[in-house]
């Protein structure tokens, strides 16, 4: 366990998941090699994530999950980020989204009751398909070019989602489209086998190349009208307590870095040296700057996952310091890998280590949603109310 997230358990059953946590981690590291190669999510990782029902955690007991909460999920998957990053994030929309809607009671009662149990009994796997093409990341606020179509019981659905995480494996998509009859945007909930449904393998990306997150077709698709599952009706936004899995993760591949630099430097002894490279004082000094940003960003993160977990009543006003988080916590990672990198040198462009891995994994962070040009107006517009 890492030197960093043995000081933030605080119980027994936090110990459990986190060695849960660990054992899925030490697996999935093996397997970085293919996923980069294909650039697609592992269903050897997938099948890991299911057997030890990691993918259940989120639920509620009642259908056999553990209802994590905040602080747990982040703890989580910070541990399985470092073991592989993109695993870790692809999974952890699928754990995030599993607590909105069970935590939000997003979805009409009886249409959650049968969702919950087939995650349970089946250990099924779903996420969100909001991107497209023309309008980029859903929080820019873009209306979507999916169409759907009302015909007697039925809606037809024609589109492309971008930036699917997971889709080839996926056992659901939550799809957000426009609704023509209601004028609204909604979310409808599709099995992967749904006929005129495909996947396009369009994902080749310098970073988080093991996430998967391939295009998303839907050619006249056909749903009954229950699977429309969720309406925006132009309610304000509510601060999103589990987006904070994204921070959590670029976390853990920081961490992963901090460690292998570590090692690497007290393993190598040009022989221009008398002694490893860890003692050489340049060296020594960006050891100590990586765990004071590492130490920095765990503070923040785990101290606002707790106020969220610790004040229901109080989430509502939470939207600045979750996106903060973020935001500080992303590019404290950044710097961290960067640091990495220069301790490794020139060995740390090698495919022979991980740290190119990381350096590229970690820059995808700062493309996640909320982006920081928007958090940093977020911040500058209150601060001048």
């Amino acid at each position: 366990m890492s030197y960093f997230l043995k000081s933030f358990i605080k119980n027994e059953r936090q110990q459990f998941l986190l060695e849960k946590a660990e054992k899925l981690a030490q697996l999935i590291k093996q397997r970085t090699d293919e996923t980069e190669k294909n650039a697609s999510f592992s269903p050897d990782n997938l099948a890991d994530l299911k057997n030890e029902g990691y993918v259940t955690l989120p639920l509620p007991e009642k259908y056999g999950g553990k209802q994590i909460n905040l602080y747990e999920l982040l703890l989580l998957q910070e541990k399985l980020a470092e073991g592989d990053g993109s695993a870790a994030l692809s999974i952890g929309w699928h754990m995030g989204i599993i607590m909105e809607i069970s935590e939000g009671q997003l979805w009409e009662q009886d249409q959650f009751e049968w969702f919950a149990q087939d995650i349970g009994k089946n250990n099924k796997v779903v996420n969100r398909a909001a991107s497209e093409p023309a309008t980029g990341s859903p929080t820019r606020g873009g209306i979507p070019e999916t169409k759907a179509v009302r015909k007697g019981d039925n809606y037809v659905l024609n589109g492309r989602k971008t930036f699917t995480t997971m889709a080839s494996v996926l056992d659901y998509y939550l799809v957000t489209a426009y609704i023509e009859e209601k004028d609204a945007v909604g979310s409808f909930l599709i099995a992967k086998d749904t006929p005129g449904v495909t996947v396009d393998h369009t994902w080749d990306t310098l970073g988080m190349r093991g996430t998967g997150s391939d295009d998303l077709l839907l050619d006249n698709v056909v749903l009954p009208v229950e699977s429309l599952v969720e309406v925006n009706e132009g309610k304000k936004t509510k601060p999103k307590g589990w987006l904070l899995h994204i921070p959590a993760c670029y976390l853990g591949i920081a961490v992963a870095a901090r460690t292998d630099a570590i090692a690497f430097a007290k393993n190598y002894q040009p022989n221009s040296l008398d002694t490893p490279i860890s003692e050489v004082p340049h060296i020594k000094q960006k050891i100590g700057e990586m765990d004071l940003k590492l130490l920095q960003a765990h503070h923040f993160m785990y101290s606002v996952a707790d106020k969220w977990d610790q004040n229901p009543e109080s989430r509502e006003n939470l939207g600045q310091e979750l996106a903060a988080v973020k935001t500080v916590v992303t590019n404290a990672a950044n710097e961290v890998v960067d640091l990495a990198m220069r301790i490794a040198g020139g060995r740390g462009l090698s495919k022979q280590y991980r740290f190119e891995q990381y350096y590229r994994d970690v820059r995808a962070g700062l493309h996640n949603p909320p982006m920081d040009d928007m958090v940093i107006q977020m911040l500058a517009a209150n601060a001048v109310k």
